[in-house]
């Protein structure tokens, strides 16, 4: 029972061992220079304006969130596109559902005025 298993763990471990000697290899043959201009939050050449930890506003997040909502939404069209002929009416309301809930919070969103940047 264990042999069917056995070709998964080989490669996991020679995986893990290549990995491993990689960041070995990077660390002892790696160049370390040190410097002012590395110790900087930016290597750009421009000097930072503000210090590097400053508040974000909270429209910042909300949209972040909006997106990672409607981000996953299409994850859940695109399954339903591919079966949609096998689930025949039932799955296309279903879907009209799962949409009509989704326009419900975009609206919330928008009448809220989540998404103005004044």
């Amino acid at each position: 029972m264990m042999s069917v298993y056995a070709p998964i763990v080989l490669h996991l471990a020679i995986v893990v061992v290549i990995a491993m000697a990689m960041i070995a290899l990077g660390v002892l043959f790696g160049r370390r220079t040190r410097s002012a201009v590395k110790s900087e939050p930016y290597e750009s050449g421009i000097r930072p304006e503000t210090e590097a930890q400053q508040r974000f506003d909270v429209k910042f997040y909300l949209v972040a969130i909006l997106f990672i909502v409607f981000d996953l939404e299409t994850t859940y069209l695109y399954p339903w596109a591919v079966i949609y002929r096998e689930l025949a009416w039932f799955g296309f309301l279903e879907m009209l559902v799962f949409i009509a809930v989704l326009m419900v919070g975009y609206l919330y969103i928008v009448k809220k005025g989540a998404l103005e940047w004044d």
